[in-house]
């Protein structure tokens, strides 16, 4: 037996992730094996999930998005993710459309989670999506997003609303849905070379 348990993974988390997620099995496992070594507590902690965005963003300051998107998986509020926490969030953070992805991208929006999201937080949001593009290509971008308050002033356009108003989950997925432009600029993705 040795110490294999303790690095094992329990079946139900494993059946959970493979239903909820896109990875495999083997993909699952060699996660949890880096997730094992590099956090034995079996949490991660801000300052981890920062660094592990870091390194997909090599190129850009990742720190005020991971923020945001750690925020957004902490559903417990205990400063900390769990593994199958961590593995959802890339799991939502990677890309594809499904209405589970929009109902994470809304809680992401909503800084202070109280159930809307302002103009003010898109801004927010926003400005953290913009430091993960890099310098070269941000000059690259379209004249109507090329800043953070422009990205967010034409994403906040999509839902008809006023400035001053504010926009409830569905709405905000409605809007993106019936968007291709929405749904591009609420995340953001490498330029493709």
């Amino acid at each position: 037996m040795g110490n294999s348990t303790s690095s094992a993974m329990s079946k139900e988390i494993l059946e959970d992730l493979k239903l909820n997620t896109k990875f495999t099995e083997t993909e699952i496992s060699q996660w949890y094996g880096n997730f094992q070594q590099q956090c034995p507590t079996g949490r991660i902690t801000l300052e981890e999930f920062e660094q592990i965005y870091t390194r997909f963003f090599p190129e850009s300051d990742a720190k005020s998005y991971a923020r945001h998107v750690f925020r957004s998986f902490d559903t417990n509020d205990d400063g900390t993710l769990d593994f199958k926490e961590y593995i959802i969030a890339l799991h939502m953070t990677s890309s594809g459309k499904t209405t589970r992805k929009l109902e994470w991208a809304f809680s992401l929006f909503d800084v202070d989670k109280n159930g809307y999201i302002s103009k003010t937080e898109v801004t927010e949001i926003c400005q953290a999506i913009f430091k993960l593009i890099p310098k070269e290509e941000q000059c690259r971008l379209a004249q109507d997003e090329n800043t953070p308050e422009k990205r967010a002033n034409k994403l906040w356009s999509f839902f008809e609303k006023r400035d001053d108003e504010r926009l409830a989950e569905g709405e905000f997925i409605k809007g993106v849905i019936e968007n291709e432009n929405a749904m591009r600029l609420i995340h953001y993705e490498p330029m493709k070379q």
